[in-house]
């Protein structure tokens, strides 16, 4: 196995919790009163313009919640959909030893929208972990799709032999394996270390 220079890290469900997704939005249904079927179509009809930042937070919340008179405020939803998010410490813990290695460079690659992404990377301390933050809301490119993924390694010039990529997904897992990286299915916050480790990718 080639020696790992590159560290490729996800965010939602690695480091922290996913921050807008089926469960979340499932929850703010119940929370909210709202049809959760209907606010799952309308999301879907939307997602990938919000998550590539061609669609604000207002106009994503008027195509799914606010296309319609409500009860509550856009500003009570929004901190709902913030509240979705919290950090998984020991993971944040082991990517920060790493980084403070120095061994490694450290990117994030991630499907996020423009103002979540940046409320989870301001709250959680992300900018200090990471040598640059690939999110689609910056990109303009979502995994799985492989433009992600290369835009990530040209910009950093790294070869996809020294590159290991970490996600929960595993769409983006095989996405990452097809294009050469070498890569990590994150289960377990708890076997991060070990999981590293065992590819070559030590904090100590």
């Amino acid at each position: 196995m080639s020696r790992i220079s590159l560290v490729v890290w996800d965010v939602g469900g690695v480091l922290l919790s996913n921050g807008w997704d089926r469960a979340a939005r499932s929850a703010a249904a119940a929370r909210f009163g709202l049809d959760a079927a209907e606010l799952e179509r309308r999301h879907s009809l939307v997602e990938e313009e919000f998550e590539t930042d061609r669609l604000s937070r207002d106009g994503y919340l008027d195509a799914t919640v606010f296309y319609t008179p409500r009860s509550f405020s856009r500003e009570e939803f929004w901190q709902f959909m913030r509240e979705r998010s919290v950090a998984y410490a020991s993971a944040i813990a082991l990517a920060q030893a790493l980084k403070d290695r120095g061994s490694y460079a450290m990117v994030a690659l991630n499907n996020e929208s423009r103002e979540l992404n940046d409320y989870r990377i301001r709250t959680f301390g992300l900018r200090k972990l990471f040598d640059g933050m690939f999110s689609s809301c910056y990109t303009g490119r979502r995994k799985p799709t492989p433009g992600a993924y290369r835009l990530a390694l040209d910009v950093t010039q790294h070869a996809p032999e020294e590159t290991l990529f970490l996600d929960d997904r595993p769409e983006n897992v095989q996405a990452a394996a097809r294009l050469g990286l070498h890569t990590l299915m994150v289960h377990d916050q708890g076997r991060l270390r070990e999981e590293l480790a065992r590819r070559g990718v030590r904090s100590g």
